[in-house]
């Protein structure tokens, strides 16, 4: 009868080990999601400067063709 107290302290600490686990896996969850988000949204930023630069670029020239 002995087993019976070291299985429910064996489950205890089980428990408390996958809580520990579960709050560390949310934390890095967390922090992945806050580093893909500030990634895509400088991706996005850089992305559009490009694209308006290419545009104003290609008006510039569209101009300098006109004039001459």
């Amino acid at each position: 009868m002995k087993t019976f107290p070291l299985l429910g302290l064996v489950a205890i600490v089980l428990l408390a080990g996958c809580a520990e686990l579960k709050h560390a896996g949310k934390d890095v969850g967390e922090a992945t999601k806050k580093a893909t988000t500030a990634i895509g949204h400088a991706t996005r930023d850089v992305t559009r400067d490009i694209g308006h630069a290419s545009r104003d670029a290609v008006n510039t020239v569209k101009e300098e063709i006109k004039e001459d």
